[in-house]
């Protein structure tokens, strides 16, 4: 007789996330394997995903550390980027997660949410720019470094009812990146861009640190949000 696994994740769901990591395509994570390997077994690969999220025991491998120089010429983006098999993994989570919180973001947020971009967000900018007098353009510093976990945990928590959600949350939040030569750095916040999971967890975060609180505090005001990069505006008085 089998054992009842602690988890509900429908295989449905498992496959539905592989075929947005293939159409995604991305380099290979710390364990070299790229998409088109990965595919080669995949019912054995996919297989070994779901009943890993199933049991509670699937645990994320180091996040491959990539540094891509900005336009500055002096500073480096660091990107994180997970195994194949683990971004299957957290497109599954990616998917529930966004489920419950799309119906509550803002109208004027943009930044990797489904169908839309950051030419809806320019869109909407230049729109607005024949219609108010000022705009100030904001950006957070480090901004995908240094979110405090707790913060994403407690509004993940808030709006995600599925004990496995959260568990594995906090496990990527806290997955190390490897480096090129090897080491392992652990981390203490932020969560890693590069990350599948990462986007709707930023997204979920400014909406309550900026949105809502610009809709609380200043409601006569109007704003384009793309991630961390923000552009509010008003008329004159």
């Amino acid at each position: 007789m089998t054992e009842a696994k602690p988890y509900d994740i429908s295989k449905h769901l498992v496959w539905q996330a592989w075929r947005q990591v293939k159409a995604n395509q991305g380099d290979a994570g710390v364990n070299g394997t790229s998409i088109a390997a990965f595919e080669k077994d995949l019912r054995k690969n996919l297989y070994k995903v779901w009943n890993r999220m199933l049991s509670g025991t699937y645990f994320p491998p180091p996040v491959r550390l990539v540094e891509i120089p900005k336009f500055d010429g002096k500073s480096v983006r660091k990107l994180g980027i997970p195994a194949v098999g683990d971004r299957v993994a957290q497109t599954v989570a990616k998917m529930v997660i966004e489920k419950e919180v799309e119906p509550i973001f803002h109208p004027d947020s943009y930044g990797y949410r489904p169908g839309r971009s950051a030419l809806d967000a320019v869109g909407k900018a230049r729109e607005r720019c024949w219609k108010f007098d000022w705009v100030v353009d904001l950006d957070i510093k480090s901004f995908f470094d240094t979110i405090p976990w707790d913060l994403i945990e407690k509004v993940v928590a808030h709006h995600v009812e599925l004990g496995w959600v959260r568990l594995y949350v906090k496990r990527w939040l806290r997955a190390p990146v490897e480096r090129s030569d090897g080491a392992l750095d652990e981390r203490t916040r932020g969560t890693p861009q590069g990350s599948v999971v990462s986007p709707v967890l930023s997204n979920l975060f400014m909406h309550y640190c900026f949105d809502a609180w610009m809709q609380r505090t200043y409601p006569h005001l109007r704003f384009e949000r793309y991630a961390d990069d923000g552009a509010p505006r008003r008329e004159e008085v």
